[in-house]
């Protein structure tokens, strides 16, 4: 989805239901919040975190569809918006889990994100 403000393209891509958990997906977000598209994709490329991967495929996939869909280079474009959202958790309740004390039993919680990138294009002033 694209949308015009004032003269500046922006392109929108999602990803949904991402294994693994929000905090963790927002360390490597705020890396790359506000660099260029290409220098984006090179710093995630050498992160060691197992959340670039995904952000990785997420923000070149965004720069695929400004490419073709709208005829925007990589080098116009800027990651003006990025961030991740929770997704559904699952509970492993009734046959996964920690005791706890007390006689308690603690569910396993395997957690999932939603991540969102808004690329704009760079402002020429």
């Amino acid at each position: 989805m694209a949308e015009t403000s004032g003269n500046a393209f922006e392109v929108r891509a999602t990803v949904r239901h991402i294994p693994m958990s929000t905090q963790k997906v927002r360390l490597v977000v705020n890396a790359v919040r506000g660099m260029g598209a290409s220098k984006a994709l090179d710093t995630l490329r050498f992160m060691p975190q197992y959340a670039a991967e995904p952000v990785f495929k997420l923000i070149s996939s965004a720069v695929a569809n400004a490419e073709e869909n709208y005829g925007l280079e990589m080098d116009e474009l800027v990651v003006s918006e990025i961030w991740a959202d929770e997704g559904p958790r699952h509970r492993k309740a009734p046959h996964g889990g920690r005791f706890a004390g007390r006689g308690r039993f603690r569910p396993i919680v395997r957690r999932s994100s939603h991540i969102t990138v808004v690329l704009a294009e760079r402002e020429t002033a």
